[in-house]
């Protein structure tokens, strides 16, 4: 399986009076290094939620928080694509300083209409670019 790696540094803003990153960010880098995946796979949400009428939604999520990011800090965000089902993904999204891991999360999504929010099938051409990379 091939890993998507998007770098990103600690912001002041992602961070409490200490400077250590807010747990739930580490959520917002995840969902960013996601979003960059599929992008760097021809995919963009935007269109795909307009003009497909389809989104992914976190059905679950089982994140191990080991060690703190701290402000100003470099991190590589990763995702790999472990499962694909015919209306889920089952992603996991490391976060690292360096070698040393910080956070490590498996996420579940699921592929819903963008109307009504009932699962539906992951387009053809999607599911393919996932298949690629395994």
């Amino acid at each position: 399986m091939q890993t998507f790696s998007w770098p990103t540094r600690v912001y002041i803003e992602d961070t409490d009076a200490g400077g250590v990153v807010f747990y739930a960010n580490y959520l917002k880098y995840m969902e960013r290094a996601r979003t960059e995946h599929l992008r760097a796979l021809g995919f963009e949400l935007d269109h795909w939620q307009h003009h497909e009428k389809r989104l992914f939604v976190v059905r679950s999520i089982d994140v191990r928080y080991h060690k703190p990011a701290l402000f100003n800090e470099e991190l590589n965000v990763q995702n790999t694509m472990q499962k694909i089902k015919r209306a889920s993904l089952m992603c996991h999204q490391p976060i690292f300083r360096g070698d040393e891991l910080l956070v490590d999360a498996t996420v579940q999504l699921a592929c819903v209409d963008a109307n009504s929010f009932s699962p539906v099938a992951i387009p053809a051409a999607m599911q393919e670019a996932f298949r690629r990379e395994q």
